[in-house]
C-alpha cells in the first residue's frame, strides 16, 4: 500500500464497513462485500491477500473465498506481481459495467429456460401466461441493460475520458 495517500485509517475503516453493509443489504455475501469495499477505497485499487487480511482483520482463507466470489462475478481481477508468486487483487474503474454486462449471459439462459417453460406449460394456461410475462420482462430488461450500458460508455468517455 505504498502508493496510498495518508488518510485517517479509522475513517477509511468506517467507510469500508458502511459500504460493505450496503452491499450485504443488497444481497452480496458479507466477506466479499468487505473485500470489495476495501479494494474500491484503496488508491491503487489493488491489494495483496496479506494487505486485505491486515486491513480487514480476516484470515487468508476468508480473503481467498471472498476474492474467488468477486472474480467469478467479474468485480475483481487477479494479477501476479512481477517476479513474485504473490497475487494482487484489483478492482477496475469499470467494474460495475463489467459486472452488469456479464449478467447478460445469465439473462439469456433464463430467457431460454422460460421459453421452454412457456412451451411445456402451454401458452394459454395460467402458468404459461405467467411464464410468458416473466420471459417478456427479462427480454425487456436485457434490451434496456444493453442500451443503458452503451449510454454509460459514452457518458463515461465524456466525463472521465479514455479507457479505464
Amino acid at each position: 500500500m505504498t502508493d496510498e495517500v495518508e488518510r485517517d485509517q479509522e475513517a477509511v475503516s468506517k467507510f469500508v464497513e458502511s459500504f460493505a453493509a450496503q452491499l450485504v443489504e443488497a444481497g452480496m455475501q458479507r466477506m466479499p462485500a468487505r473485500v470489495f469495499a476495501a479494494l474500491l477505497s484503496s488508491d491503487a485499487g489493488a491489494m495483496t491477500s496479506g494487505e486485505l487480511g491486515a486491513q480487514l482483520r480476516i484470515s487468508p482463507a476468508a480473503v481467498s473465498g471472498a476474492v474467488r466470489y468477486l472474480a467469478q462475478t467479474h468485480m475483481v481481477s487477479r494479477e501476479r506481481e512481477p517476479g513474485s508468486r504473490r497475487e494482487r487483487y484489483r478492482v477496475q474503474g469499470n467494474q460495475w459495467y463489467e459486472a452488469l454486462t456479464n449478467r447478460e449471459a445469465v439473462l439469456k439462459r433464463w430467457e431460454a429456460a422460460l421459453r421452454e417453460g412457456v412451451v411445456s406449460l402451454g401458452a394459454e394456461t395460467p402458468a404459461g401466461r405467467r411464464m410468458a410475462e416473466t420471459l417478456a420482462f427479462f427480454e425487456f430488461v436485457d434490451g434496456e441493460i444493453a442500451a443503458m450500458m452503451e449510454r454509460w460508455r459514452v457518458h463515461r468517455e465524456t466525463r472521465f475520458g479514455g479507457a479505464p
